[in-house]
């Protein structure tokens, strides 16, 4: 495709690559805070509150590095990755993911308090049963014993050096997140204003195989990208070694003999 590696290839590769990154990271804001702004805009009890923009968009972050431990952990094994996605590197990703979960746990009390601080007789019917009612009580209780308690043990460095801990804390919070919006959609739902709209939700054998195979596209995918595609860009390695630095004693002019 007519490249060369030449000095001005090389300059206009980066500075295509940095403007990719910013609209990635804004697409990642726009999408998940437009789907928040579609639920805050209804007047359902559990829906209409100003901070779902934020909720979503901090939700996906948590998700995300949950995802992360999930797919690098056993990556690094099973590749031979060590040197490259070394522990620091999975302690950064452990405390990124621990930062992300204290936001989400301060967003699920500010959730419950002005549920409770505005007086609205349905929204406190709606928090009130996601954790003490009849019938989904259990979805509420998975959903802060993961996502709140679970990524404290986060705050231990020894569980941050411990790959298989890791590993199980990134499942749990792929879960958690999964059943807060279970919470979400079917706890706000499933008793709304109009009686004759009232039902139990209960996944049909084609509900469950439906979600079945969105986690086997999903991993059928990442497995052809891993086998056919780079999974390390050598530009990205060779950029962060100590032999790039021009002050390294390996690098730049000090590293020459002369």
């Amino acid at each position: 495709m007519g490249w060369t590696g030449s000095a001005r290839q090389w300059h206009n590769y980066e500075k295509a690559y940095v403007v990719l990154c910013g609209l990635c990271t804004l697409l990642v804001f726009t999408v998940s805070s437009i789907v928040g702004l579609d639920f805050c805009t209804s007047m359902l009890a559990g829906w209409h509150a100003t901070i779902f923009p934020l909720y979503f968009v901090i939700g996906a972050v948590f998700c995300g590095f949950g995802m992360m431990l999930v797919i690098l952990v056993p990556l690094r094994k099973w590749c031979g990755l060590e040197n490259i996605i070394t522990l620091p590197h999975i302690d950064k990703i452990a405390k990124l993911t621990l930062v992300s979960g204290l936001i989400i746990d301060y967003i699920y009390a500010m959730e419950f308090f002005i549920a409770w601080y505005s007086g609205d007789t349905y929204e406190r019917w709606v928090f009130t049963h996601r954790l003490f009612g009849h019938t989904y009580w259990y979805m509420g209780w998975i959903l802060i014993g993961i996502n709140v308690c679970v990524t404290q043990l986060l705050w231990i460095k020894k569980i941050r050096a411990n790959l298989a801990a890791l590993f199980i804390i990134g499942v749990l919070i792929n879960i958690g997140m999964w059943s807060e919006r279970f919470v979400i959609v079917v706890g706000s739902l499933y008793q709304d204003f109009l009686p004759s709209s009232w039902g139990k939700y209960i996944p049909t054998i084609w509900d469950i195989l439906l979600y079945i195979g969105t986690l086997g596209a999903f991993f059928m995918m990442y497995l052809l990208f891993v086998k056919f595609l780079p999974m390390i860009a050598i530009s990205e390695v060779k950029s962060v070694m100590p032999e790039a630095n021009p002050h390294h004693r390996l690098g730049g002019a000090k590293g020459e003999k002369r």
